[in-house]
């Protein structure tokens, strides 16, 4: 199976043109009012309006009131929410819209885990690395994306570490809070999907 791959925050047409053009699966569109790229919900439908549907559009919220889920889906139609999972329970949500729960590191986990979860640090978008240790047992028991503080440079140590489903990537392919750099977007996708391609190394137990 290959890597799924996200880009997150986007907000202008040529970070969403990078994204595309590097073969990403999902583009990340971030709703929420404390971060610098935050968006409303019409110019994330405008963002994507000639985007293929082969790129899965993923609504990222963090803490969302059921008003702003409601404008989301109503003014931007997405394929998939995410939120945390304590959001979950409070929210009413549509029939058929898919969700990407986001688990947090220092976070107490419930078994049995989502299917497929997102592993992040306690702070979104601040390029703070999640613990791989524990996002590692993680992705043992369920389809793990993995976030936090990934870059060009360091996501294949990540992806050798963790053996996640997917990785997402925000700040770290970034020139400044919110400003996507399209080098960076290329560089982190070229290396997602080399280290990807390793093949596992499997170590016998010391005896």
């Amino acid at each position: 199976m290959s890597l799924w791959i996200k880009i997150c925050g986007i907000g202008s047409e040529a970070a969403l043109a990078a994204a595309r053009d590097a073969g990403v699966d999902a583009a990340g569109f971030v709703f929420h009012a404390g971060s610098p790229r935050n968006l409303e919900p019409e110019r994330a439908a405008a963002l994507v309006a000639g985007l293929a549907r082969g790129i899965t559009r993923v609504a990222v919220t963090r803490s969302p009131s059921q008003s702003l889920v409601d404008d989301i889906v109503a003014g931007f139609r997405p394929d998939v929410l995410q939120t945390d999972v304590a959001d979950l329970a409070r929210l009413r949500l549509p029939a058929g819209l898919a969700l990407l729960p986001v688990l947090r590191s220092g976070q107490a986990l419930r078994a049995p885990l989502p299917a497929r979860c997102l592993y992040e640090s306690v702070a979104s978008g601040k390029g703070e690395l999640a613990d791989w240790a524990a996002a590692r047992e993680c992705a043992l028991a369920t389809q793990l994306v993995l976030a936090g503080g990934l870059t060009p440079g360091n996501v294949g140590n990540a992806i050798a570490t963790v053996r996640p489903f997917g990785v997402d990537v925000s700040s770290g392919v970034e020139s400044g809070p919110g400003i996507k750099d399209v080098g960076m977007i290329h560089a982190f996708v070229a290396a997602a999907r080399a280290a990807a391609a390793q093949p596992v190394e499997i170590r016998e137990w010391s005896r």
